[in-house]
Formats: structure tokens, sequence, C-alpha cells
């Protein structure tokens, strides 16, 4: 209509229509009608002005028969990575896309899945390295069938990058994901999340009934205490007592005091020297400190896309996990953005968050380091 056609810079149907008529092609629209049509949407609109589409974006529409917004949103998403010069590369990479993945309508959000897909191809100098979920699922037909068919190299290549869960086919009853959740789901809710997301679901619940629950904790601050109360009384007949040097071992922990004057360091306590004969272990052979060994064993976890990063699910809510958190295999650790697309980034291995490297609703690139984990050998008991 005339009034949306300005600020588009697209030709109007009232001005088309008239057009066709005048050279003998009768469209058989009343233009009347379309004029009245004008007027009410005029109205509603009212005397604010509309923000134009930019005419570099209109015209880079048209050339690339794409939605105005959508070509207006990669620009957007270029610029905030220094990329602005490569915007015809991803226009010309999302019509490629968009043959290769059987020519699917524009509507949303599928014009904003090709997008995303093609911007990663770009900004990663590589084609199908990575796949979106969303994508993924429009291959696989989740969003209907397509006018034509996919590539079969397409095809191909997203189901090898699938993750394992993903080529699972064989259809899940509610008795199967009611077994399944045996001692897990306490309620109907929570059987529809493991019923939705599976492992991840699960882990999550095991995670949150770990931190209601304080039994293991108990027993172990009692350990912990039992074990200081014993080295204690250790110190203690030393200093009282003529002794040098006294050792002890009792179930795997071997612990060795010794008088301060008889240590050949000067300056270390017999609480120091506790502490640093207890940390060589059973074995005594002078293992690696804790620190060197964290630094040894930290595991970087990198952004796998371009993207805007988010600690936590909406603004206001607690972030997913916090420096020192204990996180176990395919937590949830932030939310990257591409797109208006928001795909998870999950955890590969369990194990405590020692730093997070960036900062909420800030855009990262393509391998920036977003946090350290140290793994942990045995996951904690839940």
């Amino acid at each position: 209509m005339y009034p949306l056609a300005l600020t588009l810079h697209r030709v109007s149907g009232e001005s088309l229509a008239e057009s066709l008529d005048g050279l003998g092609r009768a469209t058989g629209l009343d233009v009347a009608k379309l004029w009245e049509a004008a007027d009410v949407i005029d109205e509603h609109i009212g005397d604010e002005p509309v923000a134009p589409v930019a005419p570099r974006i209109a015209v880079r529409a048209a050339e690339y028969d794409l939605p105005a917004g959508l070509v207006a949103a990669l620009e957007l998403h270029l610029r905030a990575h220094a990329a602005a010069d490569r915007l015809l590369e991803v226009l010309e990479e999302v019509g490629r896309i968009r043959a290769e993945a059987g020519w699917p309508p524009l509507a949303a959000p599928i014009g904003q899945i090709l997008a995303s897909q093609a911007l990663l191809h770009v900004l990663e100098a590589r084609r199908y390295g990575t796949v979106i979920d969303e994508f993924r699922e429009l291959v696989r037909g989740g969003y209907g069938v397509t006018p034509e068919p996919l590539d079969p190299a397409v095809e191909r290549a997203v189901a090898l990058l699938a993750p394992p869960a993903a080529l699972l086919e064989d259809p899940v009853t509610t008795e199967d994901v009611r077994e399944q959740a045996a001692g897990i789901a306490a309620s109907e809710e929570e059987l529809v999340l493991i019923a939705m997301f599976g492992t991840d679901a699960e882990e999550l619940l095991k995670v949150i009934r770990a931190r209601h629950s304080r039994d293991a904790a108990l027993v172990a601050e009692d350990a912990e205490a039992e074990r200081g109360e014993r080295i204690r009384e250790l110190v203690k007949i030393v200093q009282e007592s003529g002794v040098g040097e006294i050792e002890i071992e009792d179930e795997g922990m071997r612990v060795s005091v010794r008088r301060a004057e008889d240590v050949a360091a000067p300056g270390i306590t017999a609480q120091d020297s506790v502490r640093a004969r207890a940390g060589a272990g059973a074995g005594g052979n002078g293992a690696p400190d804790d620190e060197s060994r964290a630094a040894a064993d930290v595991m970087r976890v990198e952004s796998p896309m371009v993207g805007v990063f988010y600690r936590s699910a909406n603004p206001g809510a607690p972030p997913f996990v916090e420096v020192g958190d204990t996180v176990v295999l395919g937590q949830t650790l932030c939310i990257l953005e591409a797109m208006k697309l928001f795909n998870e980034l999950k955890a590969d291995v369990s194990g405590t968050v020692r730093t997070i490297h960036a900062e909420n609703a800030q855009p990262v690139e393509y391998g920036q380091l977003l946090f350290e984990l140290e793994p942990i050998l045995v996951p904690p008991s839940v």
C-alpha cells in the first residue's frame, strides 16, 4: 500500500494496478478500494513519521529478492563485528543456501535461519563447518516440506554433524519417559522436561536435587572435621613433647608432623609442614601442587560462532554458571545469539568453572575464549 511503499522504496499496489490497466492488462482490482485501504492505513499510522528503510538496504533487498528487514538485520550484525564490507558475500550465500535447502519461503523464522547459517559460512570462511540447530531442523523437515528437493550433499553434511541424540528416530512413549525418569522426576512438569530435553533435563534435575540435599554435604563436613581434629592432636603432641617427628597412616592418608627447628627451610611452621606433606598424598613423592596441576588440566571453552554472549536466559534471571560452580556434562554454560536465534553452549566435560572471560550481552568472535573449566575425574555424587 502507498503509505508503506514510501518508506520501503517500493512501487505501491495502487500505482502498479493503474499502470497495468493503462497497458490493457487489467488486473481485476478495484483501484478505488485500494486507495480507500491506503487511507485506513494512513489514519492508523497517524502523523508520526515512519522510519524509512535506507536506500542502500532497499536496493540490495530488491537485487537479491530478500525482505528489507532481513537485509537490514544482516548489515547491523556485520557492523557490530567490523565486517560491514562483507554484506554482499552474505547476501549471495543466503541465496545459495536457500537453493540447497529446497527454496523454502522466507516467512519468519525461515529467513532468519538461512541468514544465520549464511553468516556463519562467511565469517568462518568454511561452508557447513558449523550447523545451527534450527537449520538442521529445517533440513530434516521440521518446518514442513520444501518446494524443491534438498541438495543431497547438504543433507549428508547436516546428518554427519548432528549430535548422537538427534540421530535417534525411534518413537518414545509416555511409559518410556516415566520409566526413564524413575527416581528423578517428582512432578508431571519434570516429566515433560525430560521428554522434551532428554539427558540434558536429567542432568539439570540431578544437580537441583543435589543442591537441595544436605546429607552428602553433612557427611563430608563431618569427615573433614574429624580429620582436622586428628591432625591438630598430632601437632599438639609434637609441640608438648620432645618428639622430633611423628607420622601416622590411616585409611589412605599419611600425615607427618615435624618440629619447626628440624625443618631445613626456615620460617615453616608445623602447620605448614602438615599441609605440605599431606598434600603429597600417600605416596609422598612430591606431586605438583593443586594450582600448577589445575593450570595443566584446564579446559578452554571457545565460541563456536560469531554472536552475542548472554550469561542468563533472560534479563534479571540468575546466570547459568558462576566462577567456582561445578558443572556436569551437557549443562548449559551460556547462550549465543546470532540473527535473533539463541543457541545454548553446553559443557563437554564435568568440571569447575575457573574463569569467565566474556562480558554479558557483548559480541564475541568465532574461536574467542569464553570459559576455562577445571575437569574433575569423578563427577559429584547426586
